[in-house]
């Protein structure tokens, strides 16, 4: 059940910048009255405009702003359910719509319809239709549930037994079989995929036993390719080898030797021409000097010329051995060109034996490799393909074992969905109530003198029997007469929620009820009426005849125009 308690709004429609605060629960009945346009209604649109973004009448939403301030409308209304506290807080300029639980705000991550939508069908268990036939009887905006379409009648019907759950069902449910429909398809789909793949396997097979000694044959013949080329190599080898490293070894002993005559040559020449440098510096010397320049003695000619002999035939003489130091170099030379040649080739054939020894051991591993080849592939690939045909034709097996599930899955749903039509489970509910909703309905009649037998069927239309048995519709009554079926039909559906515990509520609200159509009987009974609805109902009368009514309830609100704003007086 919910239970409404607080009702608090400022600048909507006539109200002003201080909020309007209505306690719902204080009394059990509470007349509301005032001067036309004193902003008693403005209490219904404020409650309606809380809870679903829209006013109980038709006004345009921009227009629920307070004209003359401009901004700054809000409404809250608070309400429990259970133990659960609740606050509805909605707002324009700035706009603003928030639910809180229990002084914490509900998560508004969502898009403003999804969190009405939350507040609607998860909370409130309400919606505006609703609204309006179990807790308001109004005569402004306020169509009756006669004047509704069977489809809105048998919405309002599904709410109030609470079986719109059915629908919403059914729908989950249609678009479910739809997704089932697609999975079936592409079920299918895959299924003549897989026999395509297993034909296909088995025709592989086939050419495989075909191949595999074909494939033998072929390996075989790469093992004696690969022999015949180990065999030239290894011959080969055996004559670079011979005498190869005795040779290589006498042939860098004789190099070393060579170069080692070459250095001694080349130090001995070295050793010649700085002695001849010297002496042709003593030459020299005595051809340009005629006195010691050390002692100052003159030097005679006879010393002089047995001294320049001397030393010139000393020059000579060792210039002659340079020549000959130089001629046995060359010799030397040419004895290393020949032996470097010679070392070279040696060198080469060593090359060429290491180069043919790589060349035997990537052969020797090919035919290891071949070999292994004949000995787990051929054969292998026929048994690899028949193994893979087995997994083909379980895949195959799985996806027809897919498909029978989910056609069975999709039976079933049918079957379910069967049940969710409007003939099928709600039907046989709907069935089970009647009976008492127009016992019901005929009982409230009765209270308010009228005397004629109402009757709804399964489809929402009614049958009307006066107590000669004519048959009347709703339409042909008076407008008296089509207010108290109206009435009638309110308190049977409260008595309806409240006994499924669906939209049951404390606040009943009537707006101009008593202004309208009925007489002074009618009025008496309606009262009758709302003292027999116990301690769990709030009353809630509008009405500009408050004279009519002054002194009929325990509490009196009366509303006026104060400055251009309305307000409690």
């Amino acid at each position: 059940m919910i239970k409404f308690t607080h009702l608090r709004y400022k600048n909507f429609l006539s109200t002003g910048n201080n909020f309007t605060e209505i306690d719902l629960t204080r009394h059990k009945h509470t007349l509301i009255v005032g001067q036309n346009g004193s902003g008693k209604s403005t209490m219904l649109d404020a409650l309606s405009f809380g809870l679903f973004g829209k006013a109980h009448r038709n006004i345009n939403k921009t227009q629920l702003i307070n004209s003359i301030n401009g901004k700054g409308s809000m409404v809250e209304v608070e309400f429990e359910i259970g133990v659960s506290r609740f606050k509805v807080v909605r707002g324009d300029r700035p706009v603003k719509f928030e639910i809180w639980k229990n002084d914490e705000m509900i998560n508004q991550s969502s898009h403003s319809k999804e969190y009405q939508r939350i507040l609607e069908q998860n909370i409130l268990k309400l919606n505006h239709k609703s609204f309006h036939q179990v807790v308001v009887l109004g005569s402004s905006n306020f169509v009756p549930f006669m004047q509704l379409n069977p489809g809105l009648r048998r919405g309002v019907i599904e709410d109030l037994l609470d079986i719109g759950v059915f629908s919403r069902m059914n729908q989950l449910l249609k678009e479910e079989t739809n997704a089932i429909k697609e999975n079936l398809k592409d079920i299918s789909y895959q299924i003549d995929l897989s026999k395509n793949k297993v034909e296909t396997q088995k025709k592989y097979i086939s050419d495989v036993s075909i191949l595999t000694e074909e494939n033998r044959r072929n390996y075989e013949s790469r093992i004696s390719e690969s022999q015949s080329l180990i065999d030239e190599l290894q011959a080969e080898n055996s004559e670079l080898s011979v005498g190869l490293d005795e040779s290589v070894s006498q042939a860098e002993q004789g190099l070393q030797l060579l170069q080692s005559r070459k250095q001694d040559l080349l130090l001995r020449g070295q050793d010649k021409q700085s002695t001849i440098r010297h002496l042709e510096k003593r030459v020299t010397f005595f051809e340009e000097n005629e006195s010691c320049p050390v002692c100052d003695q003159a030097i005679s000619d006879g010393h002089k010329s047995e001294i320049l002999l001397s030393t010139q035939t000393d020059r000579d003489r060792r210039k002659a051995e340079i020549k000959q130091i130089g001629e046995e170099g060359q010799g030397v030379e040419s004895e290393i060109a020949v032996q470097t040649s010679l070392l070279s080739t040696l060198r080469d054939r060593v090359h060429k034996l290491t180069s043919n020894s790589k060349e035997i051991a990537t052969y020797q591993n090919q035919i290891r490799s071949y070999q292994e080849h004949i000995e787990k592939e051929v054969g292998a690939d026929l048994e690899k393909a028949n193994k893979d045909l087995a997994t083909l034709k379980d895949e195959l097996l799985g996806l027809k074992d897919s498909k029978l599930k989910t056609s069975e899955e999709f039976s079933y749903k049918m079957a379910i969905a069967e049940m969710l039509k409007d003939t099928g489970i709600k039907t046989k509910i709907i069935k089970q109530y009647l009976p008492v909703m127009n016992k019901l309905i005929n009982q409230y009649l009765q209270v308010l003198d009228f005397y004629v037998h109402f009757d709804l069927n399964e489809e929402f239309n009614e049958t009307i029997r006066s107590r000669h048995r004519d048959e009347f519709t709703y339409e042909s009554f008076s407008e008296g007469e089509k207010q108290r079926i109206d009435l009638s039909l309110l308190f049977t559906w409260r008595q309806i929620a409240k006994m499924k515990n669906s939209v049951s509520t404390n606040l009943l609200i009537l707006d101009e009820t008593f202004d309208s159509s009925l007489d002074h009987d009618g009025v008496d009974n309606l009262i009758k009426i709302l003292y027999t609805l116990g301690d769990s109902t709030n009353v809630f009368i509008i009405s500009h005849k408050g004279e009519i009514l002054d002194g009929k309830f325990e509490n009196k609100i009366e509303f006026i125009k104060d400055k251009n704003f309305s307000r409690i007086k």
